[in-house]
């Protein structure tokens, strides 16, 4: 199914691993489901190693294969380029993408540093002048449930918010014999459980509460300093944190607890919220997505507790291009609201969300993080400044 006046969109995909993989089918899924007014074509998949890439492109129907990501970038039939690479890669390909006049969709973290990911604000900045979009790929925010959560709130549902609780638990790294991966070198991905998942939730919270975080006091650690590389060949040093945990302070009052790590023996992807205001809270897990809790103070005594909401009915955001009620999405739905959020944007010529200006903000509290962690867990001020040569506000 396609839009009666859908003009066609060529995505270069630069990347084929598990996030390339989850891309592809975001693709797909926006066009079969959400009937966009760009349809995407998948016309050039970017990778180095080409047996791999051809793989990739044969099992997801990408039209043709390049190693170099510049010449992806220079083909005129990609109008938009996909980043789905390791983060030392990003600011270079997104700023030469921008330059070239393509929209960009770049997956989270958006750079490995503060300096890099300002570097990416302007360049978008710039380039939305010409009418360039860019977006990064905070995926989460697309979970109908947590998407649910956010109307609730800005609905006054639970009233000022006073508390705000975040984990993102995973359990790949128990294992002491498990092996090395880029993911564990801060040259490659900048940070560890603290930008590889932290990343998220301190996203989503913003995103829930409509705030920002202020200020953190933060504790970093890495349990296992070396890994066999899984070639055979001798071991890695293990560069990055294996656990994050830290105190922030909302900019409307609220006190906040993160966490993340990849150490929680039996948690494969538990991503926890939990929003407790002055009217009432909200909870919610995703091994659990489908479904948020809502605690309304204002009901009856009687009756007052947790309300278990399955978020399937096709008034739920994102639900009605889907399932009837109660057939449940999953992990991979979220990446196809987030091509068809995107496509919609371009075509409507409005701004995407979320922007390379909060991937930045993001950026910037896991810099405070990292700052407070090697001060001895002191106070940090997250910097609220804005990118150079940004004109509009930071969201």
């Amino acid at each position: 199914m396609t839009h009666a006046d859908s003009a066609p969109i060529g995505i270069g995909m630069i990347g084929y691993a598990f996030m390339g993989m989850a891309h592809s089918q975001g693709w797909r899924g926006a066009k079969s489901f959400f009937d966009p007014k760009l349809e995407p074509r998948l016309v050039a998949l970017g990778g180095r190693d080409r047996a791999k890439a051809e793989e990739m492109a044969r099992r997801f129907d990408w039209q043709s294969v390049e190693t170099d990501w510049r010449a992806l970038i220079a083909r005129e039939d990609v109008g938009l380029v996909d980043i789905c690479t390791p983060g030392d890669t990003h600011a270079e390909i997104a700023i030469a993408a921008l330059a070239a006049g393509k929209h960009v969709l770049c997956e989270k973290p958006l750079a490995n540093s503060v300096d890099e990911a300002e570097q990416m604000a302007k360049a978008a900045e710039q380039a939305h002048a010409e009418g360039v979009r860019a977006m990064v790929g905070f995926t989460y925010r697309r979970v109908p449930a947590l998407a649910l959560a956010r109307k609730l709130v800005r609905d006054g549902r639970i009233g000022a918010l006073r508390h705000v609780r975040a984990q993102y638990l995973q359990d790949w790294l128990t294992d002491p014999a498990a092996p090395y991966s880029w993911r564990l070198d801060a040259t490659r991905a900048g940070s560890g459980a603290l930008g590889d998942i932290g990343a998220h939730v301190i996203d989503l919270t913003q995103f829930l509460t409509d705030e920002h975080i202020t200020g953190v006091s933060a504790a970093l650690d890495t349990f296992v300093t070396e890994r066999p590389r899984p070639d055979g060949d001798g071991t890695g040093q293990v560069t990055v944190d294996d656990v994050a945990v830290f105190l922030g302070r909302f900019s409307g009052g609220a006190m906040a607890t993160f966490e993340a790590t990849r150490y929680a023996a039996g948690r494969k992807n538990a991503i926890r919220i939990e929003l407790n205001g002055t009217e009432g809270s909200l909870a919610f897990d995703f091994e659990d997505m489908n479904t948020l809790w809502f605690y309304d103070a204002s009901a009856p005594a009687e009756t007052q507790g947790f309300t278990r909401i399955l978020v399937t009915e096709p008034t739920h955001p994102y639900l009605g291009a889907w399932w009837p009620p109660g057939h449940l999405l999953g992990y991979e739905h979220g990446f196809s609201h987030q091509a068809a959020d995107l496509l919609t944007a371009i075509a409507d010529g409005t701004d995407p969300e979320p922007s390379f200006a909060d991937g930045l903000r993001v950026q910037r509290v896991v810099a405070a993080v990292q700052a407070s962690a090697a001060a001895g867990s002191q106070w940090v001020a997250v910097d609220e400044s804005k990118a150079a040569g940004t004109t509009r506000e930071v969201a």
